[in-house]
Parts: structure tokens; sequence; C-alpha cells
């Protein structure tokens, strides 16, 4: 890094915000001038929804573009901004175009963060139950994702349960954290429809280069789309380096009984805003018909 690390960065660091996020007038529009310095692509995709193939492309569509961890810490999944390292990107007038990719929650301290800096955030929309079966499969061969969770604490002994107690688990203790990630996004979307970029995993699929140049242009870069084209004819071959698993749709219904996803729709909906969302996110036509009493 190259920063150059003025007096209001050093101040700003320091100054403690409101307890959802809110910095007086004077940072703010200190934050705001930085934030118009260079566009940033921020994805926010939740776990197992392409997302690390997708900054990989988007690195290679930029012409090698530099990937920056903007929290503090990884581990636990579930990020948030972390200010030093925001204004580190912003104050690098070396840097290469600048990927962020977190796990995050458009909750509303994030939410006046990200607004702080006119970020525009871009996240994907995909099937839970899918996301789910991916996520397991994940904990099943990697000790490190164990190791990390998603907002919770991985069982030591995961390996050793049984089928239907590993289902048990994903659906009551990790499926949770995925209906409330939807559902801040969807407000948030909601009151912003201009900032908040929805990307659905089935266009990704059919129209992937598309997908990537949508991207790109919501966060303000003007990338041509051939170059998203051979952007992700060049990573494609490496893909499961990058963690894209099978990429399959409807593979959650292998791994969860019509209980398990009723479980799911009844945490779905609790959240009234995710009504137009609830299909896409439990698997179409599969969908459970629930209704909650009044």
């Amino acid at each position: 890094m190259s920063a150059k690390i003025d007096a209001n960065a050093m101040y700003a660091v320091f100054e403690m915000p409101s307890s959802d996020g809110v910095y007086n007038e004077k940072f703010a529009a200190y934050f705001r001038a930085l934030g118009r310095k260079r566009p940033l692509l921020f994805l926010t995709f939740a776990p197992k929804a392409a997302g690390t193939f997708f900054r990989q492309a988007a690195m290679e569509a930029l012409g090698g573009g530099c990937l920056v961890r903007f929290t503090h810490v990884q581990g636990g999944r579930d990020g948030t901004p972390y200010l030093p390292n925001f204004i580190g990107a912003y104050l690098d007038a070396e840097r290469s175009p600048t990927v962020g990719h977190l796990h995050m929650q458009a909750l509303p301290a994030n939410r006046n963060f990200l607004d702080m800096f006119g970020i525009k955030p871009v996240i994907m929309l995909r099937d839970i139950p899918d996301m789910l079966a991916s996520y397991w499969d994940m904990l099943d061969t990697d000790p490190v994702a164990r190791a990390d969770g998603l907002n919770c604490l991985i069982p030591h002994d995961f390996l050793s349960l049984s089928r239907e107690e590993k289902a048990d688990f994903m659906i009551d203790i990790v499926a949770p954290w995925y209906v409330s990630y939807f559902a801040t996004w969807k407000t948030y979307h909601d009151d912003a429809p201009q900032t908040v970029c929805v990307l659905r995993y089935d266009e990704f699929q059919n129209d992937t280069a598309g997908a990537l140049f949508r991207a790109l242009r919501h966060a303000g870069f003007h990338t041509p789309r051939a170059r998203c084209e051979a952007a992700i004819t060049k990573v494609w071959g490496d893909r499961a380096k990058f963690r894209f698993n099978k990429g399959v749709g409807g593979r959650g219904r292998e791994y969860f009984s019509p209980a398990h996803l009723e479980r799911l729709a009844r945490m779905l909906a609790l959240y009234k805003q995710l009504e137009p969302w609830t299909r896409e996110l439990i698997g179409g036509s599969s969908t459970p018909t629930i209704r909650l009493a009044s």
C-alpha cells in the first residue's frame, strides 16, 4: 500500500460514530469525498453464492484488480466494514481497481457505513437450500470452514454426526443467518433500489459474463462486455480453486426433507418484506405453503 495518510484520516480513524454507525457531518463529508475518488466493486454475497469465483473474474476483467480485505478479521464469516482498510484503499493513488468481498448483512450500521462512502453493493439471490447443501459439503471437507463457522460454532464432532443430525444443524443453526441476511438486503433494496444491485443465480448461470458486466457497471466501472466474457473464460477452468462447488439448482432437495424445508419456509415467512423473493429463496414451485397464525 502506498496510501498517504493525512491528518484528516488519522483523526477519522479515532472518531467514534453513533451506535448505529453515523458520523458527525464534518467526518461524514470527508468520507463522502474519499468515496468519490475511485469506483469500488463491493460484493456482499452470502457464502456459497459463487462469490469467490465472481470476485476473481471481476479482478481479471478489471485488468488485474486488487482484492482488499475490508473487514478487520475473517473468522466467523459475517463481516463488518473496517474503517482503516477503506480509508487506505481510497487514499492509495497507485492501487489497482479495487474489489471487496464480504459476507455482510445489511444491518443499519453497515448500511450507514456504505451510504457514507457512496458504495453501491452487489448481492446474489440464490436458493437457500442449495447454498446450505454446498455449505454442508464444505464443512464435510474443509477444516478451515469448520473452524470459521457462520456466526455460530460448528460442533467439534460434526464429521461424526448422522446425516439427519447434520441436516438439523444446517436448518436450525446456519439457515437463520441466511434468512436474516436476505431480509436485511431486501429492506435495503426496497429503500434504495439504485444503490443495491441484485443478481440472480439462475441468470448468472445462463449468462455469467452478463452478470459480471452488470455488477461492474453498477459499481462505476466502464468495462467492455467482451472483457467480461474473456475473464469468465479464463477463470472458468480454475473454478474449483475458487470454491465453485456444483452450481446445480435443486441440490438442496437431496439434502433436506420436506419437514426441513417447511421449517425454513416458516423462518422466511416471519419477514414480510421477503414475500417477493420467497419462491426464489426456497426453490421455486416446490415452495411449501406456510401461513402464520395472526
